[in-house]
């Protein structure tokens, strides 16, 4: 798990480096096009095997919301703070609770709400609004946070019946197709820094999902999803050190209080011996962050 933060606070790292000279969904589509690179082994057995009825559909909308996920992502990422986007990223699972209860009958127990709202409060420590300018890359990361959570909802549906590893190269594909026409729409001439600067992206990105299903598998929520919560910690040192980003106190304690919130649920929330899943399972959304 600490590996795999590394990896997406390297994701991070990278996108922010590129700045803003490439459009939003140019940049989404040439990571998500390295990244087909990836799985292009799996096309052969894929056809092959074909995929289960009704699979396609939610396929298709995970496809669609997942890619207004990553360009709220990519739009964000290069106009405020490492730290602020990490902080705000750890909504997705806080949105994943509510939805879980109005959306999959899981129910919305008094710790739950308890837990929604302390992360509610951390958002509010971390965007400070009427204190600190709220900005349009701060409203770009809610949202792509809010549509990471409505791609986890699908995957959950997808892990009924389709294995984990064919719903990760499916999102690969569809999200790749999703954004070609705006990716087209926007061209601009890419540079070799970029393009080695965008495969890298892909490179870390997958790395670090294979790192957290690994985990997954070696280990119950209570002791990984703590672990998370270093992610900011390592955003707050790179900006600082790396893109003169002040350490902002008030970031650290509300993402803090959000993720702190998730492990608190997660913990008492987790399966029972006899309920666990077994090690390529996918993941529960009280685990998942928001990744590209």
């Amino acid at each position: 798990m600490l590996a795999s933060g590394l990896a997406f606070v390297g994701v991070n790292s990278v996108v922010r480096a590129l700045g803003t000279e490439l459009p939003a969904a140019q940049s989404a589509f040439v990571r998500y096009a390295f990244g087909v690179l990836f799985f292009l082994p799996m096309l052969p057995g894929l056809w092959r095997q074909g995929l289960p009825k009704g699979a396609w559909p939610l396929l298709a909308w995970r496809g669609v919301v997942h890619s207004a996920a990553v360009l709220f992502w990519f739009f964000a990422m290069a106009r405020i703070p490492l730290a602020h986007i990490t902080a705000i990223g750890y909504l997705s699972p806080v949105i994943l609770l509510i939805t879980g209860a109005l959306i999959l009958g899981e129910g919305l127990s008094w710790r739950r709400l308890l837990a929604v709202s302390a992360a509610l409060i951390g958002a509010l420590i971390v965007l400070r609004p009427g204190l600190e300018p709220v900005g349009v890359g701060h409203l770009g990361q809610i949202a792509a946070a809010c549509c990471f959570a409505g791609s986890y909802l699908f995957a959950k549906k997808l892990s009924g019946f389709v294995p984990a590893s064919v719903v990760v190269a499916m999102l690969t594909f569809t999200v790749s197709i999703g954004l070609a026409p705006l990716a087209i729409w926007q061209w601009q001439p890419l540079g070799l820094v970029q393009a080695a600067g965008l495969a890298l992206v892909a490179a870390l990105a997958t790395l670090g999902h294979y790192m957290m299903t690994r985990a997954f598998s070696l280990a119950p929520l209570a002791v990984t999803q703590p672990v998370t919560f270093l992610n900011l910690v390592w955003a707050a040192l790179l900006g600082s050190l790396f893109f003169g980003e002040p350490v902002d106190i008030w970031v650290l304690l509300g993402g803090g209080l959000i993720i702190g919130a998730i492990s608190w649920v997660s913990w008492h929330e987790r399966p029972k011996p006899a309920e666990k899943t077994q090690p390529d399972a996918p993941l529960s959304p009280l685990a998942t962050t928001a990744e590209p």
